[in-house]
């Protein structure tokens, strides 16, 4: 059996506008035996998840209400990536915006496709070392936000235990216990 093929897009036309995303219909073809398809794919700016410690070492989550599972969540605090903004800028704005911790040493540690089967974007991974609380939040108009302090060997067993589990957050966990094993004593 051959290696699979990069199938070529034919034609692509917006589908829907979703605000934060839109989803297009791509018709493609494949390069070899000329099989023909439609796909839809669902493109957004990239996002990050931050992972912010506090100066006494403790990881700054954050539990809220997801719409798709139509659950609570707790996870990393993160969002959408501004066009051209850096992945370090941006988790350090959107830990700002939704905890009130700013001030932290960032550092990329690493980033990964969504969901590359119907997703264009990838998620980045950014830790926040000795982030020190201002008191100043400024969620989203929607965003109602409750701000969970959890060592960081805490959080991965939540995480691990939960069905609910976004999981995007609980790889952002594993990215942190492999690049800061010793938080995780």
């Amino acid at each position: 059996m051959s290696a699979p093929s990069r199938w070529n897009i034919q034609h692509e036309a917006l589908y829907a506008d979703c605000k934060v995303f839109r989803v297009f219909k791509e018709h493609c073809t494949h390069p070899l035996d000329h099989r023909e398809g439609d796909f839809f794919v669902i493109k957004s700016n990239d996002w990050v998840l931050a992972l912010p410690i506090t100066t006494e070492g403790k990881l700054v989550m954050v539990r809220q209400y997801r719409f798709g599972r139509r659950s609570l969540s707790l996870e990393p605090p993160g969002g959408i990536i501004d066009r051209k903004e850096d992945p370090c800028n941006a988790a350090a704005r959107e830990t700002a915006e939704e905890t009130g911790y700013a001030n932290g040493q960032a550092t990329l540690l690493g980033s990964c496709a969504t969901n590359p089967a119907i997703q264009a974007n990838q998620c980045h991974f950014v830790l926040l070392e000795g982030v020190t609380a201002t008191g100043q939040i400024s969620p989203d108009a929607h965003e109602e936000i409750e701000i969970v302090l959890q060592s960081p060997r805490e959080a991965l067993a939540d995480a691990q235990t939960n069905p609910e589990t976004h999981a995007l957050a609980l790889l952002a966990l594993f990215r942190l216990r492999q690049a800061r094993p010793q938080l995780f004593l």
